[in-house]
C-alpha cells in the first residue's frame, strides 16, 4: 500500500506540473500541432500622380522570385554555399554560416531573382534550396517626386513606409492583415469537420497625388540646370494651383532613385527640404508685410516716406541691402527697390503686436497640415518680446524669423486667392480596394487680408516685375507679379550670418487678374551669381511660361517682338545646358543598355 500511494502521488505531481505549471508552454506546443495560423498578407495600394492623359504610376507592386533555403534539408553546407555563391554573385561565407544552422528552417539566400538566377535555382538540384514568391515596391520613373513619394524599406516588423507619402499613409497604404485558423491532425493535415475561421485581408487604399507628372518632370529638369549652372548647393521649387491650393509640383535637388535607396551617400536626401528645412527668407517676406499695413488701412501704395538709408535701434544701425539712400519713396516703389527701411516703417505702421498677428493669420509659426512626414512649424519665437523693436524690424524684411518654402508659398497664394488661405494639398483622390474613390476637396483655413488688399499687392508686385528687381521673371504677353529675396544664412557655430553664403528665392502668381498660378523658387548658395534676380527670377519666369503655355492661357496683354526675343535670350543659355544634359543622359543610357545586352 505504501509503494501504490507513493507512484500515485508521483504521478499526480508529475500531472500538475504538466497540466497547471507548464500548461502555457504545452498549450503553445499543441496549438502549432494541431492548429494552423497563417496570416495572409494585404496587397499595398499604389501612388499614381495624374496629367493631361490620365494617371501615370510613381509605386508599383511588382512580383519577382526570391530563394531560401532550409538548413535542416542540405547535405553538404559548404559545397552547396560554394555552387550557389557562384550561381548568384554571393558570399559564400554568409551563405556557409545560414546554412550550418541545423536546426533553422528558414533562412533568406537572395530577393528579387532574375529570370536565369531563378532558372538555375529551379534546375539546380541543389537540395533544401527553394523558390518562393514575394511582391516589392518599385518605383518607375525613378528620381521624379522621390522626396515627395518616399519609399518603402525594412523596419523591426518588416516592411514599411519611410519618408513621403509612403511614411505618411501607410496605414491606408498597407491595409490590414487577414488570418486563418483552422484544426489540423498529427500529421499536419487539415481536419476537415474541425474548426475554421478565416478572416480576409483588406488590400491597402491607392493614392492620386495632386502632382501633374509632366510639370513635375519639366520643373525637376529645369530646377536641375539651375543648380548646375549658378553652382549651388542645392534649389527647390512648388507651384501651387491658386484657386485650390493643390501642388502640382514640389521639386527638390539633389534627389535620390528609391528604388536604390540604400546607395545614397546621406539620409539627408530622404527628407523633403520644402516641407522640413525653415530659413530665413529675405526681401521676399516684404509683400506680406506690405500686405498687412494695406488691409489695416495704416498706409497705401502711395504714401510716403523719406529714406535716410538706416534705421537705429538697440544700438544697431539697419541699412538698405545696397548701403544707398532714396529719400522720399512711395510704398510701391519700396518694394520695386527692395527697401529694408521702408519695410520696416511699414512694420512701424502697424505695431508690434499687430504685426505679429497678421503672421500668425497668414500661417506662420506653425505647421500647414500638408500630409507629408517631418514638417516643420517655422520660428517667430523672437517676436514674444514685443517690446524688442530690433526683432520686429528685421522681421520686416525676412530676417530673424525662418519659415519653411511651403509656409512662404501658402502665403503668397492667398494673397493671389482673394486674400484667403488655402490648405496646401498634396492628395487629390483615394481609391478603395473594392472600386469606389473620394473626391478629397479643397480646404479654406481663413480669411487673411481683404480683397481691396489684394488688389493693392497685386498691382504693387506687378510694377515689381516690370521696374523693380523682379524684370527677369516676367512672361510677355502676362501679368506677372512678384517679388525677389536675397537672404543670409544664420551661421550654425555662433551668432550672426555665415560669411559669403545667402539664398536666392523668387515668389509669385500670374496672371494677375485672374491667378491660375503660384510659384516658389528657391536656389541655395548659387556662387555664379549674387541676387535672387539673377538665379531664382529666371528659373520662376521659364516655369510660368511652361504652365501657361501647357494649359493654352490666352495672353491677356500686347507684346513686342523685342520683349519675346528679350525673354527668349534670357533662357537660352539653361535651355542649351539643358539640351546637352539630356544628350549625355541618353548617351549614357545607351552604354548601359549595351552592356546589359
Amino acid at each position: 500500500m505504501f509503494f501504490f500511494f507513493g507512484v500515485l502521488a508521483l504521478v499526480f505531481f508529475r500531472l500538475y506540473f504538466l497540466q497547471i505549471i507548464d500548461y502555457a508552454s504545452f498549450r503553445a506546443l499543441a496549438d502549432n500541432q494541431h492548429n494552423i495560423f497563417k496570416k495572409l498578407i494585404p496587397e499595398r495600394g499604389e501612388i499614381f500622380l495624374k496629367d493631361k492623359d490620365g494617371l501615370f504610376p510613381v509605386a508599383l507592386n511588382r512580383e519577382a522570385k526570391m530563394a531560401y533555403a532550409v538548413p535542416l534539408e542540405i547535405d553538404d553546407p559548404q559545397k552547396t554555399s560554394l555552387e550557389i555563391a557562384g550561381s548568384l554573385n554571393l558570399n559564400p561565407e554568409e551563405l556557409l554560416a545560414k546554412f550550418s544552422k541545423e536546426e533553422d528552417l528558414y533562412e533568406v539566400i537572395k530577393h528579387r531573382l532574375n529570370d536565369e538566377e531563378a532558372e538555375k535555382i529551379k534546375n539546380s538540384g541543389w537540395k533544401g534550396v527553394h523558390l518562393a514568391d514575394e511582391i516589392y515596391r518599385y518605383y518607375p520613373s525613378g528620381e521624379l517626386a522621390s522626396q515627395v513619394v518616399g519609399f518603402v524599406g525594412w523596419e523591426k516588423e518588416g516592411l514599411a513606409g519611410k519618408y513621403g507619402t509612403e511614411a505618411f499613409f501607410e496605414k491606408r497604404l498597407s491595409g490590414k492583415e487577414g488570418d486563418i485558423f483552422q484544426n489540423r491532425d498529427s500529421s499536419g493535415n487539415w481536419i476537415t469537420v474541425g474548426e475554421r475561421k478565416i478572416t480576409e485581408a483588406q488590400n491597402g487604399e491607392s493614392l492620386i497625388l495632386t502632382l501633374d507628372h509632366i510639370i513635375q518632370y519639366e520643373t525637376e529638369k529645369i530646377l536641375k540646370s539651375a543648380v548646375d549652372q549658378f553652382a549651388a548647393e542645392s534649389g527647390s521649387v512648388i507651384i501651387m494651383e491658386t484657386s485650390t491650393g493643390r501642388i502640382l509640383t514640389l521639386a527638390n535637388y539633389p534627389t535620390f532613385n528609391p528604388n536604390e535607396y540604400s546607395q545614397v551617400d546621406s539620409m539627408d536626401l530622404y527628407r523633403n527640404p520644402v516641407v522640413s528645412d525653415a530659413y530665413e527668407c529675405g526681401s521676399v517676406f516684404k509683400p506680406i508685410t506690405m500686405a498687412s499695413a494695406l488691409d489695416s488701412n495704416r498706409l497705401t501704395p502711395e504714401t510716403i516716406y523719406v529714406d535716410s538709408g538706416a534705421v537705429k535701434e538697440a544700438g544697431y544701425s539697419i541699412r538698405n541691402s545696397d548701403l544707398k539712400s532714396y529719400g522720399r519713396q512711395t510704398m510701391t516703389e519700396v518694394l520695386e527697390k527692395s527697401l529694408n527701411t521702408g519695410a520696416i516703417f511699414a512694420q512701424k505702421s502697424l505695431g508690434n503686436k499687430n504685426f505679429l498677428e497678421y503672421l500668425k493669420r497668414f500661417g506662420l509659426g506653425e505647421k500647414t497640415g500638408i500630409e507629408l512626414t517631418g514638417e516643420s512649424p517655422g520660428d517667430i519665437s523672437n517676436l514674444k518680446n514685443l517690446k524688442s523693436n530690433i526683432e520686429f524690424f528685421t522681421a520686416s524684411f525676412g530676417q530673424g524669423i525662418t519659415v519653411t518654402p511651403l509656409q512662404l508659398i501658402s502665403a503668397y497664394n492667398a494673397l493671389g486667392n482673394d486674400g484667403v488661405l488655402l490648405k496646401p494639398q498634396i492628395l487629390e483622390k483615394v481609391v478603395y480596394p473594392d472600386g469606389s474613390s473620394e473626391e478629397i476637396p479643397p480646404q479654406e483655413v481663413r480669411r487673411v487680408v481683404s480683397r481691396k488688399a489684394v488688389l493693392q499687392i497685386s498691382q504693387m508686385l506687378r510694377s515689381v516685375v516690370v521696374k523693380g528687381h523682379g524684370k527677369r521673371a516676367d512672361v510677355p504677353g502676362y501679368l506677372v507679379v512678384g517679388k525677389t529675396g536675397t537672404a543670409q544664412v544664420a551661421n550654425t557655430e555662433k551668432k550672426g550670418y555665415a560669411e559669403g553664403q545667402h539664398i536666392g528665392s523668387f515668389a509669385g502668381f500670374a496672371p494677375m487678374n485672374n491667378p491660375r498660378f503660384t510659384i516658389l523658387v528657391r536656389i541655395n548658395n548659387p556662387q555664379a551669381v549674387e541676387w535672387a534676380e539673377s538665379s531664382a527670377a529666371p528659373v520662376f519666369g521659364e516655369l510660368m511660361k511652361f504652365l501657361l503655355d501647357y494649359y493654352k492661357i490666352e495672353p491677356t496683354e500686347e507684346y513686342t517682338q523685342a520683349s519675346m526675343d528679350a525673354f527668349n535670350a534670357t533662357h537660352k543659355l539653361r535651355e542649351n545646358l539643358i539640351k546637352k544634359e539630356q544628350e549625355a543622359e541618353k548617351l549614357k543610357n545607351e552604354q548601359t543598355q549595351e552592356t546589359h545586352n
